[in-house]
């Protein structure tokens, strides 16, 4: 895994709806810049190599990173997958989309639930949304919340960003009634 660079972005509501958000509500963000591991091979129809050459391995580097950038315990989390130009849609999700990659924030979040995700092919600085969910319970509404994130100068057509978003908390000021009540 060749990685050109990180970014760590932490965001820190403090006010939402004209009241004080207290305290603040935090959601971080790190992205790990990568070579395709599939650039200028054309269609490649057994994606498996490159996802175990690569998948554990940018888990295991960005999980303790958001965390960390967090600054606290994970209640939501998210993952993203943005491709350049030059790649498939399909090799952002091969990255993301298995065990070999989420289990590491799972486990480093005591988490149980899918990470839910956003995958594209976008140009660089593309503009992309990573939802977050609860870590253990996907249906409790209070922590369906996204991110936006944009990286200036990525991902280059060959390139991939690969992203975790974590949140310390639900959105701020939520007001919606638990899914059991509409049951």
């Amino acid at each position: 895994m060749n990685v050109r660079k990180m970014v760590t972005v932490v965001e820190e509501i403090r006010a939402e709806g004209g009241r004080p958000v207290s305290p603040p509500a935090t959601v971080a963000v790190v992205a790990a810049v990568i070579e395709n591991p599939w650039a200028g091979q054309g269609f490649v129809e057994d994606l498996a190599p490159g996802i175990e050459a690569n998948a554990s391995d940018i888990g295991a580097l960005l999980a303790p990173a958001v965390l960390e950038a967090l600054g606290a315990p994970a209640e939501a989390y998210g993952k993203a997958a943005v491709v350049g130009l030059n790649g498939e849609i399909e090799h952002g999700s091969a990255l993301i989309h298995t065990l070999k990659f989420g289990d590491h924030f799972r486990k480093a979040a005591n988490a149980g639930t899918l990470l839910p995700a956003v995958e594209k092919r976008g140009p660089a600085g593309v503009v992309f949304d990573i939802p977050l969910k609860h870590i253990t319970d996907a249906t409790i509404r209070s922590h369906h919340q996204s991110v936006e994130v944009r990286v200036a100068d990525a991902p280059h057509p060959d390139e991939i960003i690969i992203g975790l978003a974590a949140a310390a908390q639900g959105r701020p000021q939520q007001r919606l009634a638990a899914l059991s009540t509409e049951q």
